[in-house]
Formats: structure tokens, sequence, C-alpha cells
């Protein structure tokens, strides 16, 4: 890729970089231009930066030369991708499961993978090692209510009535979002954990011009929104849990920012699409959640969440999923032994694994094997993290 190769890291077999911006409006001009090379390209705008993916090296160039010009330097240190990883004795037999729960599609090798590229890839493979035991980590889903209700999982069970398992055992709680408030301002919106309004655009240009309107909207009122770009379509995001006062800490009223940019993508001729928002999270139960939580923010480069008494840490450019820790009972010894039918990987630059792995094993990872360009790691209670080197 020329001069331009520098910025570029290939992680999960996606050609990606990351450049820094100093607000929101400032990424949206790189946007704006990112769009008009191609309306395929997957772009994440944050309010530190902007991400973007490409599914070939054809426009690397190209938007490398449009970030220089317009003062964002790449930062490929803040590369990374997190999957959830499901070992089967059958994974046929699961997949469909999970292929209703999340509403994802077919992807390689089995995995199933978001449609717009939001949340983490489920890899199936396939395990011969039995493991009947509920596991230590679960996904949590959140659907709009028609959406739960077409997954036709079958009848939860748990205190929460929420919880559903595949055949396998591996459980998620399905949970169905709510509309973010009564106002028929914000009517767009969902909250599934997040706030959440996606818009089909009908072109490029309307897809730029809401980005560009959203983030100018997002940076008066000083909050950092999330815009992604798809291709026919805005997806505004508050984060989880941003859209409520003392989350985001700041002095404003979500609901005011929700409706001013609901009325901007109307006034743009923007549709909102009710059935994509989703939210996916992951839930470990610990017996010393400081230990576990501690673990996982310094392997992952989160941070704890702003709330002393929630337990969530959280990607601090909110481009992988939030993990939450709850106190497992410790009479449960045999469940506690038991390896995990879920664990987690991380994708990173080739050139950032080894800096990463020592990180991991310094916060308290116990390297349990290695192979080339792979590195499967336990955390203070065996819970598995592989760091997977790119390409």
């Amino acid at each position: 890729m020329g001069e331009t190769g520098t910025d570029w890291r290939v992680l999960d077999g996606v050609t990606t970089a990351w450049f820094d911006a100093p607000s929101l409006t400032e990424g949206a001009a790189l946007a704006g231009r990112i769009v008009e090379l191609s309306a395929e390209i997957v772009v994440d705008l944050r309010a530190t930066g902007i991400r973007v993916r490409l599914d070939s090296d054809e426009h690397a160039e190209a938007v490398s030369t449009a970030a220089r010009e317009l003062g964002l330097p790449a930062n490929p240190g803040a590369l990374q991708a997190l999957s959830v990883v499901l070992e089967s004795t059958d994974p046929p037999v699961v997949t469909p499961f999970w292929q209703r729960a999340l509403d994802y599609a077919p992807g390689q090798d089995g995995s199933l993978v978001d449609p717009v590229r939001r949340d983490p890839a489920l890899l199936i493979r396939q395990s011969i090692e039995r493991r009947p035991l509920r596991n230590r980590i679960h996904l949590d889903v959140v659907r709009p209510p028609a959406g739960v209700e077409q997954a036709g999982l079958g009848e939860a069970f748990g205190a929460y009535g929420l919880c559903h398992a595949d055949p396998d055992g591996n459980e998620v709680d399905l949970v169905p979002g709510d509309a973010l408030s009564e106002r028929t301002e914000t009517s767009d919106w969902h909250a599934v954990f997040s706030a959440v309004a996606c818009y089909r655009a009908t072109s490029p240009t309307q897809q730029r011009d809401l980005t560009v309107a959203a983030a100018a909207l997002a940076d008066d009122a000083g909050f950092p929104l999330l815009v992604d770009l798809r291709p026919g379509l805005v997806i505004l995001d508050s984060g989880k849990d941003q859209w409520v006062d003392d989350a985001h800490g700041l002095d404003l009223d979500f609901t005011d920012l929700a409706a001013h940019l609901q009325t901007a993508a109307r006034d743009l001729g923007a549709t909102a699409d009710h059935g994509l928002p989703r939210f996916v999270q992951l839930f470990f139960d610990a017996a010393d959640v400081a230990a576990v939580r501690a673990f996982w923010v310094a392997a992952l480069g989160y941070t704890p969440d702003r709330r002393d008494w929630n337990s969530d840490i959280n990607d601090p450019r909110r481009l992988n999923p939030e993990l939450v820790f709850q106190e497992i009972d410790t009479s449960e010894t045999e469940r506690r032994r038991q390896r995990n039918r879920l664990h987690v990987e991380l994708a990173v630059p080739s050139d950032l694994a080894q800096a990463r792995l020592a990180t991991t094993v310094a916060a308290g990872g116990r390297l349990l094997d290695e192979s080339e360009g792979r590195w499967r790691v336990a955390d203070p209670e065996g819970n598995e993290l592989v760091v997977v080197s790119g390409p």
C-alpha cells in the first residue's frame, strides 16, 4: 500500500485503520469523504477518532490521504477486535439457536456474524471435551420486543425470566428492549441498554449529511455519540447506559439530544429501521470479582464504569463489547473448576501482539499454550482469553 501502508493493519482478515480526531465534527469530515469514495466502506465515528474497515486495499491510500489532509493521524495502537468463541461437541446442533438469538448471519468456517458488523462475531468450533456444568460466562442480548418474540427460543427461565440455553447448556439472557421515552420526538429510538436509532439512507450524500449533522448536534451538547456508517445505513448510539444521567455525568438530558437527532434525520429524508437495534455484552461469574475484573481491564485496555456500584468495564472507544461481572457462589466448586465452553478471542495487529501478551500476563494471566500467532491465557479464575495476531 505504498506510503500509506503504515496506517493500516489486517485485523481478523480485514484491512483496518484508526485515525485520531479531536471531535466528532472533525471525524465526520473524514467520514463524509470516505462515503464519497465508496458506500461499502465500514466506518465507526467516535468523539476521539474514526475506525475504517475495508474489504480490499483499493481505497486505503485515498482514505489515508484524506485523513492527512484533515490533520487526523493514524494510530494503529488503538486497533483490536474481540470475538466470542463457543466450543461444542456438535456445532450444527447449537448454531441455529444462536443464529436466532442474535439475529446473526452465517459467516466463514461455521461462524455467525452481525450483518451490520457492530457486535462481536460468534465463532462456533468443534470440541471433543465434555463439559456438562454451567459456564461462568454467558451472553446478554437485547433486542426490540418483536425481535425477541421472533427468535422463538421457547420459555425462558432464571431469576428474571430472561435466560435461555442451547442444547449444550450455553446460556443467553435475551432481553426485550423498550422505547427510549414516551415522547413522540424520540419514537425512532430504542433503549437496548444503549439508546439506538438506525436510519436507512438512500444515497451517500444523505448518509454524509446525516453524519455531519449528528456530529455537530452531539458536539454542541458535549455528548460522545457513537455514529456508525454502513452501506445505506447510519446508526446513532449513546453507548451502554450513556443516555442515563448518572452514567454520562453530563449536564444534559439525552432524550432532548435524541429528539434533535431524530428531527435532523427526518428532515434529511432518512427513515428509521426499528428492527435493527441490538446490544450484546459478556457476563462473567467470579468468586473474586475485583481480581478478575482488574485482569480484563488490563488485558483489553478497557476502562471501568464511572459508577462505583457498577461492575461494567468498557472499550474506551466503544468499538468492542462491554464486560460485566457478578459474584458466584463459592460453594460451586466443580463448576468453578470446569473449563468454560465459551472464551474470548482478541485479535491485535501482529506488530503489537507481543506487547499485548506481556501486559496480559503481567495483569495476572497464566499462559496455557501457544502456537504460531496465538496465545491462550487464563485469568485468575480460569476464564480464557486467546490473543491472536493479524493477519
